[in-house]
């Protein structure tokens, strides 16, 4: 009986492998649950039937944001409410957010040492590994013209890219280019007595 049976599923399989000759096939997928596959919805720009004016796409109620949006433009790109410049120290609001200056710095020396280091160096003197590889070296960040620069300029700068130094809206979450700027303050001031 146990002879049959083995011979059954070596059978079994020998067929099943057979039947996966690795074609696609013009069937439709099978779906146990057809609704999930198929929902309604409208194309963009497409006529609506439901809506008077007849578009499909809507404009965002009025007062309203995306939950991740954050409003307050000092902190979203280091500007001053009315766009006259940059913010002058991180806001206390990140800062609070991050769990005080202490966890702060931390957070931005962890984020440095991952995302800066490698074109910057450990010290933020502009000598960092990238530059054996032949691209042309960063400035120091102990320069003169960057330790006067305001907070939301060195935040916008990391944000936007400059010269030959990516964007890193998208890669880095806001808190943390925050984070990276007052340990970049804090690497500044390590270094006073060094020059």
């Amino acid at each position: 009986m146990t002879r049959l049976l083995g011979f059954l599923v070596i059978g079994l399989s020998i067929g099943l492998a057979a039947g996966c000759r690795g074609e696609t096939s013009i069937e439709p997928p099978i779906t146990p649950v057809r609704n999930m596959f198929h929902q309604q919805r409208y194309n963009p720009q497409a006529h609506s039937e439901f809506f008077a004016d007849g578009r499909t796409m809507r404009k965002p109620v009025a007062g309203t944001f995306a939950r991740e949006m954050i409003v307050a433009s000092e902190v979203a790109n280091g500007e001053l409410p009315d766009g006259s410049g940059y913010v002058l120290a991180t806001p206390d609001s990140v800062v609070a957010e991050l769990g005080g200056m202490d966890a702060t710095i931390h957070r931005g020396q962890q984020r440095y040492d991952i995302y800066c280091v490698p074109c910057h160096d450990s010290a933020g003197t502009g000598k960092g590994t990238v530059i054996a590889r032949g691209m042309a070296a960063p400035p120091s960040l102990h320069e003169e013209r960057i330790r006067k620069m305001p907070d939301g300029q060195l935040f916008a700068s990391i944000t936007n890219g400059i010269r030959n130094m990516p964007a890193y809206n998208y890669s880095i979450p806001v808190n943390d280019r925050w984070a990276i700027v007052t340990y970049v303050r804090a690497l500044e001031l390590s270094q006073v007595g060094e020059q």
